[in-house]
């Protein structure tokens, strides 16, 4: 999500594998090609994997890691929050890619100022407030 607009980018993978992030991050240099990309992230295996980051320093990504276990300073999982409560909660759905689907459209359908809202991007106490 970029944190100045709310626009979001999305990529469906089975995993989240090294494999899987550095498709993102391919996918990220596609649409976002000639502009600077910084993205914020937790240390999962996949984004500290040397292919991955090998692959951000191809396309001149920018990977800022946030502190272990602090969950709670990273905007998307605030966002993914919302989709979880609103989308999975207390809710099963047959087959599993019917349930991917409507986390999605419920993410995508958010309008920009909403996600951010959501993301707690906007909030007085927001920790990112000073850069963006």
């Amino acid at each position: 999500m970029n944190l100045r607009t709310g626009t979001r980018t999305f990529l469906v993978r089975e995993r989240q594998r090294a494999g899987d992030f550095q498709a993102f991050l391919d996918h990220l240099h596609e649409r976002y090609r000639g502009w600077p990309v910084a993205l914020l992230l937790d240390e999962d295996p996949s984004h500290t994997a040397a292919g991955s980051r090998r692959a951000a320093e191809r396309w001149g990504i920018e990977l800022i890691w946030l502190p272990k276990r602090a969950p709670q300073l990273n905007p998307m999982d605030h966002l993914g929050g919302h989709g979880k409560d609103e989308v999975s909660a207390n809710k099963q759905y047959e087959p599993i890619d019917g349930h991917v689907g409507r986390f999605l459209r419920y993410l995508e359908g958010l309008s920009s100022p909403e996600a951010l809202k959501k993301a707690g991007v906007q909030s007085d106490d927001c920790w990112l407030k000073s850069v963006l």
